[in-house]
């Protein structure tokens, strides 16, 4: 083989190996960051369930100033 030829399998094998290194972190990284939304979205999941009693609430208290609203309308 002539030593062109060598020369550009080793840079190709290098250049190769390279590319699946940094894809392997990438993956790595990746998975960290599915881990990571994982636990977020359990969190997201209690603040929802913590939250939901706001909307009957606020209607039950708009209900409450709707005399207050008209009164404010009519001046």
């Amino acid at each position: 083989m002539p030593t062109v030829a060598v020369v550009t399998l080793i840079l190709a094998t290098l250049i190769i190996a390279a590319a699946a290194l940094g894809l392997t972190r990438v993956i790595i990284h990746l998975s960290a960051v599915a881990k990571t939304l994982d636990a977020l979205d359990g969190g997201v999941q209690v603040i929802v369930a913590k939250t939901a009693t706001v909307k009957p609430v606020v209607t039950s208290v708009n209900a409450s100033l709707k005399p207050v609203r008209d009164f404010a309308e009519s001046i």
